[in-house]
């Protein structure tokens, strides 16, 4: 039976329906990749993808919620590469955020001397678990995610990834009474962000998981320890310890890689982090992160 069968079948994220949750959790479990590698796409220009090369990716971004490319766009630092190979997946709509230039694709690099160096993603230090936007407002989730590097740092700089709908499962399983409580609408706040005495953003809660049209189960998190507010409830708390003891194991469903150059990893915005990294001194790290507010595109049309 095709993941798609049984996703469009009555909703697998209802709690009140077992058998829809086992039928779809078996699907998907069986469909899941056994390595890193099976999430890999070779291509040979991300501007022009081939019927074969779209098709793959998007059978990948279906099943797994993401797909790894590997193109020959070595060290090219033009910004439309990842934006035309967005657009032929359906990405169309950027989210403008602070930290992005002004075509809406943010260049992800150590910055020493303007307000990112505040920010944790242009530093070289380890960037912990979490989804992307998870402090937009409810209004304008990031369902989907764009990195594209052109140049790898020259030593670390390692991604983890981690399908939100294995994650999923594995806290159902132990437990559902800690999906109902990542459910609720407070579970999780973003405390407003004050600079210079002004509130850039205000504070916004939300919960951890939903669910959208098309039972498309959606993830908002981050397991920094500082600036959240989390619910104070036992099982909350202990729905949160049993997802950083799932982030910090060994599961073989977390996937482990380092983009290369011309590489890239095309996402609905599943969990992720980034360990530190070293940088050559001609030749430092640099990535574009474009963030969409739609879902890839699930059909070849």
């Amino acid at each position: 039976m095709a993941l798609e069968d049984c996703r469009d079948r009555p909703n697998p994220f209802d709690l009140g329906d077992p058998d829809a949750y086992e039928a779809w959790k078996e699907c998907k479990l069986t469909a899941a990749p056994l390595s890193a590698e099976e999430l890999i796409v070779e291509i040979r220009d991300p501007r022009e993808l081939s019927q074969a090369e779209r098709t793959a990716i998007l059978a990948r971004c279906s099943k797994y919620n993401m797909a790894i490319y590997a193109s020959r766009m070595f060290g090219d630092p033009n910004k439309q590469i990842p934006a035309t190979l967005g657009a032929q997946l359906g990405l169309r709509y950027l989210d403008r955020n602070m930290g992005a230039d002004d075509d809406g694709i943010t260049a992800i690099q150590v910055v020493n001397d303007q307000w990112r160096e505040r920010y944790i993603p242009y530093t070289n230090r380890p960037i912990h678990w979490h989804t992307d936007g998870y402090y937009n407002g409810l209004d304008q989730q990031i369902h989907a995610l764009l990195l594209h590097c052109v140049r790898p740092s020259s030593q670390g700089g390692e991604t983890a990834l981690l399908d939100h709908e294995i994650a999923y499962i594995r806290l159902r399983d132990l437990n559902p009474d800690y999906i109902q409580a990542l459910m609720a609408p407070d579970v999780m706040t973003i405390p407003a962000n004050i600079e210079q005495h002004a509130e850039v953003r205000p504070a916004r809660s939300g919960p951890v998981f939903s669910v959208h049209p098309g039972n498309r189960l959606h993830m908002r998190y981050t397991a920094r320890e500082h600036n959240i507010e989390w619910k104070h409830d036992s099982t909350t708390e202990a729905a949160l310890n049993a997802l950083n003891k799932l982030l910090s194991s060994d599961d073989p469903l977390i996937y482990r890689l380092t983009l290369d150059a011309g590489w890239g990893l095309i996402c609905n915005n599943v969990l992720h982090n980034r360990s530190g990294f070293n940088d050559a001194m001609h030749a430092p790290r640099l990535l574009y992160r474009l963030r969409y507010f739609v879902r890839v595109a699930e059909s070849n049309h």
